[in-house]
């Protein structure tokens, strides 16, 4: 035994070093649903919230920790699951899909949620009617499309006798299922005919997108939907082609070449959840956390899709860099 002693503490300092604690450092669990350029702004936002209330990995302060399931809903559990085992300090998720995955998958370690709806939307909440006790971060409800939707007469004028306005959506996403109905509502005290077509996955974005296209809609809306988030740039390539103008809830998509929206900037998302995130850190408790609203919204547009559909934007808009 005293032969091998030598050994087997070299495995046990060895298997220290490669633990993420190996120095006291918090350890944050970061994850990701898919991967997709506007909605990784959540991230950045995220870690600079940390970075500025001291907690930097730079500085070896703490250690991020970031997995990305790529739109496989197996590995978003698997990751959540390593996660778990490997008792991170807090989890961070970004949408919907890894909000819910950690919640069924931890009721201990705390998360701190972006890009999510209300736990409500979720449809998270236990049989006591309280959301999950160790979820926090920041929510999203679907008021707000009300404003982004009803932007869209004021902004366009129909070609026919009444305004037609086609959307997609996922109908395995609880918010998306959600925000449609919304959206048919409102359509309807607005006298908009509203095409809503299903889709399962992202590679069903050509096909779908071409046969709202082939209905004549004056109108694209981009709703706060995972799909359309990753499916974008085919939604806006053949949007384009047909000469049919896109608006979105979501200030993210502007940028990317949606003409308006009235919506949530994604980067302080993150970096609001950052900063409850920061406080938990820094005391190791959750008094007085809880999921809150997004405090950040924008009214935005693109410059080059409002010149390329010639469309007037009022003044209490800005201009996406």
């Amino acid at each position: 035994m005293k032969k091998y002693l030598p050994l087997i503490l070299f495995t046990v300092l060895f298997a220290a070093c490669k633990s993420p604690k190996a120095n006291n450092a918090p350890v944050v669990g970061f994850v990701d649903a898919f991967e997709d350029a506007t909605i990784a702004q959540a991230r950045t936002g995220f870690t600079d919230a940390l970075k500025k209330e001291g907690f930097s990995e730079e500085k070896k302060t703490v250690k991020i920790e970031y997995r990305n399931a790529q739109g496989n809903i197996p590995t978003l559990t698997q990751i959540v699951n390593y996660f778990v085992s490997e008792n991170v300090d807090l989890l961070a998720t970004c949408t919907t899909l890894s909000s819910v995955t950690a919640v069924q998958n931890t009721k201990t370690i705390p998360i701190f949620e972006m890009v999510s709806p209300t736990p409500e939307r979720m449809k998270v909440i236990g049989k006591d009617g309280k959301a999950p006790a160790n979820l926090f971060g920041a929510v999203e409800d679907l008021q707000y499309i009300d404003t982004s939707f009803s932007i869209i007469p004021k902004l366009l004028k129909p070609k026919g006798s009444k305004l037609v306005i086609g959307m997609i959506y996922n109908q395995a996403e609880p918010q998306s299922a959600d925000a449609m109905q919304r959206i048919k509502s409102l359509a309807d005290k607005l006298n908009i005919t509203l095409i809503a077509l299903p889709l399962n996955s992202s590679a069903d974005a050509q096909l779908v997108t071409q046969a709202l296209l082939d209905k004549k809609i004056d109108a694209f809306f981009a709703n706060p939907d995972n799909t359309v988030f990753a499916s974008f740039e085919t939604i806006l390539k053949n949007c384009n082609q047909a000469n049919v103008p896109i608006f979105t809830s979501e200030a993210g998509l502007v940028q990317r070449g949606a003409v308006a929206a009235f919506g949530a900037d994604i980067y302080q998302w993150g970096y609001q959840a950052g900063e409850q995130a920061a406080q938990y850190l820094k005391t190791h408790k959750t008094d007085g956390l809880k999921p809150e609203m997004v405090k950040i919204r924008k009214r935005v547009y693109n410059p080059a899709a409002v010149k390329k559909y010639n469309i007037a934007i009022p003044s209490n808009f800005e201009a996406v860099k």
